[in-house]
């Protein structure tokens, strides 16, 4: 049995159809996006119509395999990952995601796993190894085999801006000043972020606070922390409904990590902590869908959190402090998934901004690369809006599982300003400055590419040396400023 085969026959799934079917007929939904992510956290897929369902659910569709990278011509004019003589591969819905979509109830979206073709002269019916959500699952269940059941729950800080279009629909500046937790700022975009929480909570996210952060327009708007997947997931849906919601209010919803120089950049903060035991729990608040998928806010209760601290210490617990010590170990190659676009180096650069850029850590410490942040949990700062989350919460296993297993020391907390500690004489290793110092990282560290399997490293690294290269061949408006005479 293929793993596409074993995948759709898998115990519960074909009752999960069923009710999927039952949900349809009862919402009249017409048509379904089937949906999976790219290599750059990009939602791409095709749309079906409703009466297909039983269909799709069993065979799936197809789509070119270099879809998982965007269909992209490199700068030589090659197809990233795959080129046009490639197989398609398969993409199986998961119906347990299958979810109305709260601006148009004609319409549902699911998640996909990507299989390889099942006509392929090798491995046929794989698992696609380029597909980031799939890998994922699979390395977070390998994880928890061999870490007596730890499974990593975490939530994330979405920060992005609002920005106005001008008249020729091209950026105009933030809808608001960057006055930082300004309520008044906050109020001015009252309509807007009220559209997307509505939205958010239909679609099952728990949105629980936010606020104005200290560039134009820029909002952080926070959801419950859960199991990484369905985390993952639900940052992805975030970024629709704020797409969404930017259409309905001639707006632009920008993720990019720095739109504009002297104020601050939007990062996307992972808080982590890895936990042994608990239980699924189901709050449903009335929404159209069903117990268990998406729409309902599903979270897991319980159970034992490894990075509380012991009652004889106020430092985190012997597996945090592993942890810590593995991503400090492989900060480096992290800051390549992390920080992931040639403009994520701007939001480094640009100092006074409160941007890690350096590996240390320490309490409510924001100038190290990890804070512990609270009980029981340490936040990842490395990391912006433009992330793919599902290739970073699969690094950050990987630096976990590193840390455990190597028994790794973080050493002691820094509680100075790290600044001020380097100007005393402390060594800290800093982080790359740049994509391509990154890439190299990455390229030597074969702990943080064992997150990137099969083909997925080659995808990705094609792909962002590419992005890489074009910056670095750019003639910008930088270059005529500073050179077009500055001789004789």
């Amino acid at each position: 049995m293929t793993d596409l085969e074993a995948y759709v026959d898998a115990e519960g799934r074909a009752e999960l159809v069923k009710q999927v079917r039952a949900k349809i007929n009862e919402l009249k939904i017409q048509y379904i996006y089937y949906q999976f992510v790219s290599v750059t956290g990009r939602i791409v897929g095709k749309g079906v119509p409703a009466e297909h369902w039983e269909a799709i659910a069993q065979n799936g569709f197809q789509l070119v395999y270099g879809a998982t990278a965007n269909l992209y011509l490199d700068r030589h004019r090659n197809y990233i990952g795959y080129g046009p003589e490639a197989s398609e591969l398969v993409a199986i819905p998961d119906p347990e995601t299958f979810c109305q979509l709260p601006w148009d109830k004609r319409v549902a979206r699911v998640f996909c796993t990507c299989f390889r073709n099942r006509e392929e002269p090798n491995n046929p019916g794989a698992y696609l190894t380029s597909d980031c959500r799939g890998n994922l699952r699979r390395i977070h269940a390998q994880f928890q085999q061999e870490h007596d059941g730890l499974h990593l729950r975490h939530g994330c800080e979405p920060e992005m801006m609002w920005l106005k279009k001008g008249a020729d629909g091209k950026l105009d500046g933030g809808v608001t000043k960057p006055n930082c937790y300004h309520i008044d700022q906050f109020e001015e975009l009252r309509p807007v972020f009220l559209k997307v929480i509505e939205y958010s909570r239909a679609m099952g996210l728990d949105m629980i606070q936010g606020d104005h952060e200290d560039a134009p327009g820029q909002l952080e708007l926070n959801f419950m922390f859960d199991d990484a997947l369905r985390t993952c997931d639900r940052l992805t849906t975030y970024r629709q409904i704020c797409a969404q919601v930017a259409r309905e209010y001639n707006l632009i919803a920008c993720f990019m990590t720095k739109p504009f120089m002297g104020v601050s950049a939007s990062g996307c903060h992972h808080n982590l902590s890895l936990w042994r035991g608990g239980e699924a729990i189901v709050k449903d608040f009335g929404y159209e869908t069903l117990p268990g998928m998406a729409g309902t806010f599903q979270y897991y209760k319980g159970g034992e959190n490894t990075f509380l601290p012991s009652q004889s210490s106020h430092l985190p617990g012997a597996i945090g402090l592993n942890c810590i010590g593995g991503v400090i170990e492989h900060l480096g190659a992290l800051t390549a998934i992390g920080c992931s676009t040639v403009n994520s180096y701007r939001r480094l650069w640009d100092t006074g901004l409160w941007a890690p850029v350096y590996a240390d850590w320490g309490y409510q410490n924001r100038t190290c690369g990890l804070r512990v942040s609270a009980p029981g949990r340490f936040e990842y700062r490395a990391v912006d809006s433009m992330v793919n989350p599902y290739l970073m919460a699969a690094a950050l296993l990987k630096a976990f599982d590193d840390g455990i297993k190597r028994n790794l020391d973080p050493g002691e907390p820094e509680h100075r300003n790290l600044y001020e500690a380097m100007e005393a004489g402390k060594q800290v290793k800093k982080l790359p400055m740049s994509l391509g110092e990154a890439l190299d990282r990455l390229a030597a560290d074969e702990v943080i590419k064992s997150a990137l399997p099969g083909e997925m490293y080659q995808v990705y690294t094609w792909y962002k040396r590419d992005e890489w290269e074009r910056f670095l061949s750019t003639v910008s408006n930088w270059d005529v400023e500073n050179y077009l005479d500055c001789l004789p």
